[in-house]
């Protein structure tokens, strides 16, 4: 009898993919979910014998072994087994078989081998059948990433375009993000995503761990920033963007994955926290990880874990770059939805990752998972990284003045509300915010709040090498203060537009104050590095008592023009001094907003028909703009993106510009634009559009 050859294969990739999922990828390979059956048809070129015995063999990653459950054999039978890999035999038509195999549900991810071994008369065939890629299965309840209800699966696993919060806690704006997760070659570059420090270090380790999403959420975290590893992205919060991309001008994942894997893998230039959270939940998706985008205003960066942020002035208002703790307009993160069997199920559910190098953790630049409900609870002593997040949205911010000719020091302030306000992320199918803070805290102020602060503190304690005060009972033993002051925006904010403040000022007692006051104000980034002073003022005011008077802060277009950087942020700080008494420290942070660009669609989008879209820009300033860019991505829009150079703009002239985009998806797609210029560095705008079959 001649040895067995393999004629030919049905995958049935097609049934197979609805079935498990995954027909939303844009590549043709067969892509399955843990724990679920998948069914094929092999054509051997002569039929078997009753007494005939098949044996198959699936394996991933270098130096599979069953031990580590990265390889299994197992028989053909009849039934299939609960447990392991099994194989059953469905039909026998001649020389045809239908054959389904099922996997664990806690089976590692990533690509796969299978073969099979035919015995016959006391000869072996073994027959290399092909490559199959496994995900984690949100719709099996057997999977730790399982998510019961439809819509938030269907957002949180199959979205592919998105929005991300930004901006600050009194003027919070969106971006649109376009994750792609399902983009052609996104999965491919995904799976090399995982060749980080542990695959070097240890391969067969690092593959056999990839069942289980705590590790591979951590890992990622890692493998996102580009600080340790060939990382993805190389974090910059300069203001200098030279060599690479201004973070603003993204507009979602897919280039930059395509970037990074065009260039062998190095990093690419340049990402800030948005940037990261995009890229992972594109991952996270990818993979089959529920997961969400997160943005946390008024975020802490507490690098000594004492639960407090000290932030510094000297006496002429001017902020300084002292000690490294600091206060972020805003920051994002990640949530990705799982069971924590390393902690308990009472920590299951959304645990936060974060890919923005801040601090290291074991050594590598990577943070979380960090259960939300550990958060909340203030268990700051489990896995991972709980007392640095638990600072971001919890933290108390005290405030120092500095001088600097004699090296004193003097607090004036100490605020345990203002941290961690506003904590958002896009809605489950629409575009609106939803505020997930209490899920990371009690309200401000309330018993359990502060008995999770307190709980927190005592559990950090050991660690510390000095006693921590904790800044809440400094804050009652602090003075109360005999004058108030706030600023208050009094005109448009608009880049090429005087920017029209006024400080108001207030005596809270019954005697008359003289208050000398030193204003400055900054250009920033959003994570309150200082660009440059644009503007400053010293003013000595009387306040009669009761009194509250308003004093005009006017600063020029030509004064903070060049040093705006594409955050559009202005900080404006007055110290406010009574004779004998501590300052009082008044700041704000100001966002200018850019001009409209506005996208229209000028036809019925259908999928594969050419649809023409148009941009309209007009130039606010009385003078022209030029190099101008527009870049437009959308998945299921347009393959790749489009770049478009767009003729300079005389003062105060309107552009019209037309492209056209070609759908092959239908259903709501969105589409992002990215506008920049010499004095317009990143314009956003979004669009959705609904595209017919």
């Amino acid at each position: 009898m001649s040895a067995f050859k393999l004629q030919s294969i049905d995958w049935q990739t097609a049934s197979n993919r609805q079935a498990h999922h995954t027909d939303r990828f844009y590549s043709k390979e067969l892509i399955l979910r843990r724990g679920q059956l998948f069914k094929f048809s092999l054509t051997l070129n002569q039929s078997l014998g009753s007494a005939d015995g098949l044996t198959f063999t699936v394996s991933t990653g270098p130096s599979a072994s069953e031990s580590a459950k990265t390889k299994a054999v197992f028989p053909l039978s009849n039934e299939t087994r609960s447990s392991g890999w099994s194989a059953q035999l469905l039909s026998r038509r001649d020389n045809v078989l239908a054959i389904s195999i099922l996997s664990p549900a806690s089976a590692p991810i990533g690509r796969y081998e299978l073969s099979i071994r035919i015995s016959s008369q006391g000869k072996d065939s073994t027959l290399k059948l092909g490559t199959f890629i496994l995900l984690f299965n949100p719709w099996l309840q057997a999977d730790v990433v399982f998510m019961n209800n439809q819509a938030e699966r269907e957002e949180y696993v199959q979205e592919d375009a998105g929005v991300i919060f930004v901006g600050s806690s009194n003027r919070i704006g969106m971006i649109g993000w376009n994750y792609g997760q399902f983009e052609e070659g996104i999965l491919n570059i995904c799976l090399s995503v995982d060749n980080s420090l542990n695959f070097r270090r240890d391969p067969a380790t690092d593959v056999a761990r990839r069942n289980d999403p705590t590790y591979v959420g951590r890992v990622l975290s890692a493998m996102i920033n580009g600080n340790d590893d060939s990382g993805v992205v190389s974090g910059n919060w300069s203001g200098n963007y030279a060599g690479g991309l201004d973070p603003r001008n993204w507009n979602g994942s897919v280039e930059i994955l395509k970037q990074w894997q065009r260039s062998g893998f190095r990093p690419v230039r340049y990402g800030q926290c948005w940037v990261f959270a995009g890229v992972l939940n594109t991952v996270l998706r990818c993979f089959g990880i529920p997961s969400r985008v997160i943005t946390n205003f008024n975020s802490a960066h507490d690098t000594d874990q004492n639960l407090s942020v000290d932030v510094y002035y000297d006496a002429t208002g001017r902020p300084l770059d002292k000690g490294s703790d600091s206060v972020w307009n805003f920051h994002v993160w990640n949530e990705a939805w799982f069971v924590r069997n390393d902690l308990g199920s009472s920590y299951s559910g959304w645990q936060v990752l974060d890919a923005t190098p801040q601090e290291e953790s074991e050594g590598v630049f990577q943070c979380g998972p960090a259960s939300v409900i550990a958060i909340r609870e203030g268990d700051v002593n489990l896995d991972f990284d709980l007392p640095f997040i638990f600072s971001e949205v919890n933290a108390d911010r005290i405030t120092w003045i500095y001088d600097a000719s004699t090296g004193a020091q003097k607090r004036t302030s100490t605020d345990s509300h203002s941290i961690g306000r506003y904590i958002s992320t896009k809605a489950v199918g629409s575009y609106s915010r939803m505020d997930v803070t209490e899920k990371y805290k009690y309200p401000e102020g309330s018993r359990e709040e502060r008995q999770a602060f307190e709980k927190a503190l005592g559990k950090l304690k050991p660690r510390l090498s000095f006693g921590p005060t904790s800044a809440r009972t400094l804050e009652r033993e602090e003075r109360e203060p005999s004058i108030s002051g706030r600023f208050k925006v009094t005109g448009l904010l608009a880049v090429g537009k005087e920017v029209n403040l006024a400080l108001m000022l207030k005596n809270l007692t019954d005697d008359k104050k003289t208050v000398t006051v030193n204003m400055s104000a900054w250009t920033i980034v959003y994570n309150g590095t200082l660009v440059h002073e644009v503007w400053k003022d010293s003013i000595t005011i009387s306040l009669d008592p009761k009194e509250e008077i308003q004093h005009p802060v006017k600063i020029a277009y030509a004064q903070y023009e060049k040093y705006l950087k594409a955050d559009n942020m202005i900080r404006i700080t007055a110290v406010c001094q009574v004779t004998d008494e501590p300052e009082v420290v008044v700041e704000r942070n100001v966002i200018l907003d850019n001009p409209t660009l506005t996208l229209e669609v000028l036809d019925q989008a259908r999928v594969k028909k050419p649809v023409n879209v148009q941009m309209l820009f007009a130039n606010p300033l009385d003078e022209p703009v030029k190099d101008c860019v527009l870049k437009v991505e959308g998945s299921g829009l347009l393959l790749g993106s489009l770049r478009i150079d767009v003729p300079a703009l005389r003062p105060k002239e309107r552009s019209r510009v037309r492209f056209e985009i070609m759908p092959t998806r239908s259903g709501t797609k969105q589409l992002l634009a990215d506008f920049s210029c010499n004095k317009f560095p990143a314009i956003k705008s979004m669009l959705s559009i609904d595209v017919a079959e």
